[in-house]
Formats: structure tokens, C-alpha cells, sequence
């Protein structure tokens, strides 16, 4: 009797190689071939999958924001009444490249956007940018801490890419990164009040 094949596993199979590839060797040395080396599967099996070497990435970079969205969930389920700064705060810890996975996530993000592609993946980041711009800018006006909340959102989106930037090309420690970040999120939101006792 046949195996029974899982197509969305052996997917994200792929794309976990891809990942692989991108923290060793970096964007730029994705290709099918290169993945498919990496799985330890046959070029065949890897375009059975993926045509292109865009179609491939831009899988990859879904299943990131699949991961934040579901990392997202667990962390704010685990609190208590979380409000709109814990769920801007969640959210935009999960894209500081405050550990390995998130490191080499940003990076191969930020590698793409510098690159000045306008591909189907720019397009992709652009319209999640869009998405995010919204959902901050809405938890900001709920708080109503401060009078221009799309300002507030942009000043506190520009402080997490400059803070992702400064972790990836300039060693700021990560705990830093997240006090600023913090600071940040004070600005838009209030201070954050007490912890109780």
C-alpha cells in the first residue's frame, strides 16, 4: 500500500529548508535547487511544489506571518484582559529579531526589500505592512492616549524597524531593543501602569 503524503507538511518541510538556507548562506542563495539540497529531496519533488524560486519564498514568508498570528493567539490567551498596548506590544515583539528564528526571519526580509524587486513578495510585504499599519493605528485610537493616532502608529512602526535594524547591523542587544520598544509603546499608549501586588 502507498505512503500516504502529508503535501501541506512536506510544504512547510520545504520551507523550513529555505530558512535554513537563508541563515547560512542568505537570500540571495535561494534556489530551488539550493532548497531542495537542503530538504534532502529531489529538484523534482521541491517544483512539484514550487514552480518558481518567488512562489517558493513568498510560501516561506506566509508561513511567518501563519506563525505570528498563531504565536500571537498563545501569548495573549495566556494573559489576563489583555489590552490594546499588550496586543500591539504582542504583535510587535514578534517581529524584533530578538531570537535565532526571528533574526533570520528579518533578515531575509530586510534583504528582499533592499534589493528594490517589486515582485509578487514585495507586494505581499507591502499589503501585510498595510494591514499592520491599520491594526496598530485602530488599538492606538481605542486607548486614546494620544490626538493623532496614524502619527503615533507611525512613529512607533519606524522605532520597531529602526530597532530591528540596529539588533541585525549594529549589535544593539536584544533586551535593549525591547526597553525601547517598550518606550516607544509608553509614548502611544501611556505609561504602563503598575504591576499589582
Amino acid at each position: 500500500m502507498p505512503r500516504q503524503v502529508d503535501h501541506a507538511q512536506r510544504r512547510r518541510e520545504i520551507a523550513d529548508a529555505l530558512w535554513r538556507v537563508v541563515a547560512d548562506q542568505g537570500v540571495d542563495a535561494v534556489s530551488l535547487r539550493r532548497v531542495a539540497g537542503e530538504a534532502g529531496v529531489s529538484m523534482g519533488l521541491v517544483q512539484h511544489y514550487f514552480h518558481t524560486r518567488d512562489e517558493m519564498l513568498l510560501f516561506a514568508f506566509e508561513i511567518v506571518g501563519e506563525r505570528v498570528a498563531e504565536e500571537c493567539g498563545r501569548l495573549l490567551s495566556e494573559m489576563d484582559d489583555p489590552g490594546p498596548r499588550d496586543r500591539v506590544r504582542v504583535l510587535l515583539t514578534q517581529w524584533l529579531p530578538i531570537d535565532e528564528r526571528r533574526l533570520r526571519e528579518a533578515r531575509a526580509l530586510l534583504a528582499h526589500l533592499v534589493s528594490g524587486r517589486d515582485d509578487v513578495i514585495t507586494r505581499s510585504v507591502r499589503d501585510g505592512v498595510g494591514q499592520l499599519r491599520g491594526h496598530v493605528a485602530s488599538e492606538i485610537a481605542a486607548a486614546g492616549a494620544v490626538d493623532d493616532p496614524a502619527l503615533a502608529t507611525t512613529v512607533l512602526l519606524g522605532l520597531a524597524d529602526g530597532l530591528t535594524v540596529h539588533v541585525l547591523g549594529a549589535g544593539l542587544d536584544p533586551q535593549d531593543a525591547l526597553r525601547a520598544l517598550d518606550a516607544g509603546l509608553d509614548a502611544a499608549f501611556g505609561p504602563e501602569p503598575p504591576a499589582s501586588t
